[in-house]
């Protein structure tokens, strides 16, 4: 049976991602037909000249990058911290150590050819978001990597090289083309598109919506009602 494709565009430095995520995953716990969604990951960088100094905090290069105070910084993480944890989650932006993505992202893409890119992409939202890792540390994504786990001799080359930066700029590319400006970003089965870490409720919507559509079900015309055999009343 044909499956749902959700393709969701995402950044690990994107708090709003994590969150979506969550959401999502609510929605689909809710889904009669959980086991026909298939989620694909695509990878968007909101930061892709990212070179953060060592011993920057989150907040000062949120207020920087913002034009405002390290005060107002410190006070929007914290209502972000707040919304997370009503999905269950534990942000620590004290923690937060401000890092370049494009390496996870290529991880992510590894993880894909070895069935666990929904693996990755949790296991890198909690080490950034909760644990206060550096996500563009060779030696935390190997340690992390090796969690998941993936093949030691693959991540090491992916380490040495530039393995998957293609692909990462392709999703890139796809995501200007679609009109993509902000994560995290959902596509429904190529028909409808979510901006933003929306309320389960829609999630599970939407989901539903795309399921009828896509198993419409046969309209009955009006016509003579002895003129069939009924198997509960017996008539043939």
């Amino acid at each position: 049976m044909k499956k749902i494709t959700v393709e969701i565009w995402s950044d690990i430095l994107c708090p709003f991602c994590y969150i979506g995520k969550r959401r999502l995953e609510t929605a689909m716990a809710r889904f009669p037909q959980r086991d026909l969604v298939e989620v694909q990951w695509r990878s968007f960088e909101l930061d892709p000249e990212a070179n953060p100094e060592p011993g920057v905090n989150q907040y000062t290069r949120l207020a920087a990058k913002y034009g405002n105070t390290e005060a107002w910084a410190r006070e929007m993480s914290a209502n972000m911290a707040q919304m997370a944890a009503g999905e269950g989650l534990a942000f620590d932006f004290d923690r937060v150590v401000p890092a370049n993505s494009l390496r996870a992202h290529r991880l992510i893409h590894l993880a894909k050819q070895h069935g666990l890119q929904d693996a990755a992409e949790e296991r890198l939202f909690k080490a950034y978001l909760e644990e206060g890792l550096d996500i563009n540390d060779p030696a935390t994504l190997t340690r992390l990597a090796a969690e998941l786990p993936l093949p030691a001799t693959e991540v090491e080359h992916l380490l040495q090289s530039d393995d998957f930066t293609q692909e990462v700029r392709h999703d890139e590319y796809q995501a200007r083309q679609i009109g993509v400006r902000g994560v995290p970003y959902f596509v429904f089965d190529d028909k409808y598109a979510v901006s933003g870490a929306q309320p389960a409720e829609l999630f599970e919507e939407v989901l539903q919506k795309v399921w009828e559509e896509a198993r419409p079900q046969p309209v009955q015309l009006a016509g003579a009602e002895d003129a069939a055999c009924d198997l509960e009343s017996g008539t043939c």
